[in-house]
């Protein structure tokens, strides 16, 4: 039977009960319907291909899980497990997934019939009249009252439909968090190794530098080269020892990030890191896959996308205030002058029937509220949007990035070679004399600033490296158990505190 048959019968003669059922079948019926726009996920304009490059074969989907482990570095995988573990953001993420789950249980009750009870007992105490005697007597009452809001128009439910979304929300920030948190212990991890390799090549470089220095006092007392050549070596080892100070609080910065990353003090790693190695670098090329990956992959994407679909639920919320509402309500109630007359010897009394509100005038208010869930609505769909460009660029900036600085690296690593086979050549010449000791000083600068290059693009690399796995959307997909709370309360009981 249809709603609008119920109606025709309803309009019939019926006796009180039957009229009754119809109009609670019709209500039954009407339960199921609900206000607003049906959400819809956004059908947007994707890329077949990054760079705009027609592929000749199926791009091969991005391999993302535990992608740092392609940099081959023990203590770098040691320090993402505990920063999983003990990162604050995380647990703050963890606490807002435990909210939005809240959230939604306390709007599935709001679907639910409610039940209630409030027994009272009274002394009474009557005066005294010119017929009678002032008199005492006891008044207990119990009873329940109950009441069930139909939704008619599924204001609830598009309530209820929203904080699914937000829990679903809450879930993809987590992974967000823990995405941005692996590629950062992973990019500081990187810097502070960078820092260690500049601080040695400085030492060595000062080192090499101050013995050509003294030699070239030497010479000096022999004749053999001037003042201004040994002022000039003087300079260049002080110019390269002056990096040293520079780059050792480049360093401690980085520990100290990491430190904090990891949930502890900042000069907890000081200890474990103090021993260096080498710069990570990943051993093989990133597959990207296609741009509609980044949709599915990248957890804030997935984010912006619920929570356009929140708000697209909000706007029904907000309709369904403009309509009337049904609700049910019952009650039930004995009194008695005895707790053992209750419900026996005593009077009982009950109601039960609908009770509607139909919103006439509100000055404006309900249909300013839609409009104001509609704004809400394009905003989150603009947002949306947006996460997706960014998350192409994003990908677009590291792919180039990383290709380019590989090829840098090449160059470098070349380079570099030249200027050490020139810096010893060189020195030999000088020691023959068929040189002069400013193309020594030259030679040894050049290389030591070819030296400096080649450690920074070697880190270049695994940070671009690290910035690619962040754009496509890899972090840690390992089970995050989020049911445990930072604090413990203890005795939550009824409990009676003592005065301070």
């Amino acid at each position: 039977m249809t709603l609008e048959m119920l109606m025709r019968s309803s309009a019939r003669p019926r006796t009180p009960k039957l009229r009754f059922a119809v109009i609670l079948a019709g209500a039954g019926l009407l339960a199921g319907c609900v206000v607003g726009p049906d959400y819809e996920k956004p059908n947007l304009l994707i890329p077949a291909s990054w760079n705009g490059k027609k592929e000749k074969a199926p791009a091969k989907p991005p391999e993302l899980s535990e992608w740092w482990k392609q940099l081959h570095d023990p203590v770098l995988d040691q320090l993402i497990v505990e920063a999983v573990d003990g990162n604050l953001d995380v647990a703050t993420s963890k606490a807002k997934i435990r909210e939005a789950r809240a959230v939604t249980r306390e709007q599935l009750g709001v679907l639910l019939p409610t039940l209630s009870s409030s027994p009272s007992a009274e002394r009474i105490r009557t005066a005294a009249s010119g017929t009678s005697d002032a008199s005492s007597y006891s008044q207990f009452q119990a009873g329940f009252d109950a009441s069930w809001e139909l939704d008619l128009f599924g204001g609830n439910k598009r309530a209820l439909e929203a904080a699914r979304n937000s829990e679903q929300a809450a879930n993809d920030d987590l992974r967000d968090t823990l995405l941005t948190l692996v590629g950062d212990v992973a990019s500081y991890y990187v810097e502070a190794r960078e820092y260690q390799a500049l601080i040695k090549l400085a030492e060595r470089s000062a080192k090499s530098q101050r013995q050509t220095a003294a030699l070239t006092k030497s010479q000096v007392s022999a004749g053999e080269a001037t003042g201004v050549d040994a002022a000039k070596a003087d300079a260049l080892a002080a110019s390269t020892e002056a990096d040293i100070p520079t780059y050792r609080i480049s360093y401690a910065q980085s520990v100290h990030r990491l430190g904090v990353l990891l949930g502890k003090s900042p000069d907890a790693l000081e200890a474990r890191l103090a021993k260096g190695s080498g710069i990570p670098m990943p051993k093989v090329a990133v597959s990207t896959g296609i741009p509609a990956d980044i949709l599915l992959a990248r957890p804030d994407v997935r984010a912006a996308e619920r929570r356009l679909a929140q708000y697209t639920a909000k706007v029904g919320q907000a309709e369904a205030n403009r309509y009337p509402s049904i609700s049910l309500t019952g009650s039930i109630a004995t009194s008695a002058t005895s707790i053992g007359d209750l419900a026996k010897k005593s009077t009982i009394g009950w109601s039960f029937g609908p009770t509607v509100s139909v919103p006439i005038f509100q000055g404006g208010q309900l249909k300013a509220a839609v409009d104001v869930a509609k704004a809400q609505r394009d905003q989150y769909s603009i947002a949306y949007q947006s996460s997706v460009l960014s998350a192409m660029e994003d990908v677009e900036n590291a792919i180039v990035s990383l290709n380019q600085t590989r090829l840098r690296h090449k160059k470098i690593s070349v380079s570099v070679a030249g200027y050490r086979e020139a810096a010893q050549l060189s020195r030999v010449l000088n020691e023959t004399g068929a040189t002069a000791f400013l193309n020594v000083l030259d030679s040894e600068r050049s290389l030591y600033t070819a030296e400096e290059s080649l450690i920074e693009s070697r880190t270049a690399i695994a940070t671009y490296y690290v910035a690619l796995n962040k754009a496509l959307g890899g972090g840690w997909d390992g089970a995050i158990d989020v049911s445990k709370p930072v604090v413990v309360d203890t005795n939550e009981a009824p409990h009676i505190v003592a005065a301070k």
